[in-house]
C-alpha cells in the first residue's frame, strides 16, 4: 500500500511498482488524487491527524491482504508506523528519528549536539536580533515550503512576527545558507548500513523540486552518512542542505521517509523504493552505491489512459470533490446555438 497518490511523484512510483510485479493499493484524503486510478485497488482515508486515519488503514490492509506500507506525507508517518507493531512492513525510518525530524527545532538542536553542520538556529520568541539577515523564517512542523518566508532585516523580520498567524514559540528563524541547494536520498535499512547517497542539486523549487540534477560532492555525501551514524535512521530518508560560502553543507531539513525527488534516484541507477521494498518482504539483494552523475529531473504533467471500466470500478469519482464546473450545459447548449 502506498499513500498520498495525489503527490507529485507517488503516480510514477505506483506505475513503477506495477511493472515491477507488484499489487498496488493506493490511500489518500482527496478523490482527485490522480494515483487512485492508476493503482490495482484504491481507497479514500481521513487525513493523518485525524484519530480515525489509523484503524482505516489497519482495516483497508486487513482487507487487500497488504505486506508493506509506504507512507510519503509528513501527518502520516508518526500514525503509519505503529502498524509496524502489528507485523507490517512500513518503509519508514524508526519512530524516535521521524519524531526528532518532524520537529524542526528539535532536529537542528540534535544534529548540531552531535556536530553535524546546520545554520544557526533558535525560536522566533528568542531569537537575538539578525546581524546574519538573511533569516529564514518557518513552521517548526509542516512540508512544501508552507509558511516559509524570507526576511532581508531584522524591521522586516519583526514585521512578519508581528503579522503573522503562527505564535512565535511555533515558529523557528533560521541563518539563510546563500550556496546551491540539494536535497539527497540516503538509502539505509534496518541493518543500519548505508547502501546508497544520491545528492541531487537543486535546479528549480516550488513548494516541491521541479528540476533537478544528479550531482556528485564528497562532503555532501560524508555528512549524510554521518546523519545515521549520529542519529540511527536505520530507514530511508532525505537530507536537505545548503552549501555555504566555504562550500561546505549545512542541513535546514531532513524528511524522514522516501523524497519527492525518489524517481530522480531510481533514473540515476538506484531503486531506492523497490529496493528497500524487496529488501524488507522478500530478503531481497542490497542495493550498490553506483548511479550516473548529470542526469536531470524535469518534473512535468503526464496524461495516463485506463478503460472506463476499471476507472468506474474503484467506486470513487473527482468530479464531485472540487469547485463547480466553469461552463454548466446550459451555457453550453447556448453558445452551439
Amino acid at each position: 500500500m502506498i499513500t498520498t497518490a495525489g503527490s507529485a511523484a507517488t503516480p510514477g512510483t505506483i506505475i513503477h511498482l506495477r511493472r515491477l510485479g507488484y499489487r498496488v493499493i493506493a490511500t489518500d484524503i482527496d478523490a482527485t488524487a490522480p494515483g487512485l486510478y492508476l493503482a490495482d485497488e484504491c481507497h479514500l482515508v481521513p487525513p493523518g491527524s485525524s484519530p480515525e486515519f489509523v484503524p482505516e488503514l489497519r482495516g483497508i490492509c486487513a482487507k487487500e491482504n497488504a505486506v508493506a506500507l509506504i507512507p510519503l506525507v509528513d501527518e502520516e508517518l508518526l500514525a503509519a508506523s505503529e502498524l509496524a507493531l502489528e507485523g507490517l512492513h512500513v518503509l519508514l525510518p524508526r519512530t524516535e528519528f521521524i519524531a526528532t525530524c518532524l520537529d524542526k527545532y528539535v532536529l537542528m538542536r540534535r544534529l548540531a549536539e552531535v556536530g553535524l553542520p546546520v545554520p544557526r538556529t533558535a525560536l522566533a520568541a528568542e531569537w537575538a536580533g539578525s546581524p546574519e539577515a538573511p533569516v529564514v523564517v518557518k513552521p517548526r512542523s509542516g512540508r512544501g515550503s508552507r509558511g516559509v518566508s524570507v526576511c532581508a532585516s531584522a524591521e522586516e523580520l519583526g514585521g512578519l512576527l508581528t503579522e503573522t498567524g503562527y505564535a512565535t514559540e511555533d515558529l523557528i528563524v533560521q541563518e539563510c545558507v546563500p550556496g546551491q541547494e540539494f536535497t539527497v536520498s540516503v538509502v539505509v535499512w534496518r541493518d543500519g548500513e548505508v547502501q546508497a547517497v544520491v545528492p541531487k542539486e537543486v535546479v528549480l523549487k516550488r513548494g516541491v523540486t521541479k528540476f533537478a540534477v544528479t550531482r556528485r560532492n564528497r562532503r555532501v555525501d560524508e555528512v549524510c552518512r554521518a546523519v545515521q551514524e549520529e542519529l540511527q535512521a536505520d530507514g530511508p530518508f532525505n537530507v536537505q542542505l545548503s552549501l555555504d560560502a566555504d562550500g561546505e553543507p549545512r542541513i535546514f531539513e531532513i524528511n524522514p521517509r522516501f523524497s519527492s525527488t525518489a524517481p530522480l534516484t531510481v533514473a540515476a541507477g538506484v531503486d531506492e523504493i523497490a529496493g528497500l521494498l524487496g529488501q524488507a518482504v522478500a530478503d531481497g539483494p542490497r542495493l550498490r552505491d553506483e548511479w550516473r552523475e548529470g542526469v536531470v529531473m524535469v518534473r512535468r504533467w503526464a496524461d495516463e489512459f485506463i478503460d472506463e471500466e476499471k476507472f468506474s470500478a474503484y467506486g470513487i469519482s473527482p468530479a464531485g470533490s472540487g469547485p463547480a464546473r466553469e461552463c454548466e450545459a446550459p451555457v453550453i447548449a447556448q453558445a452551439a446555438r
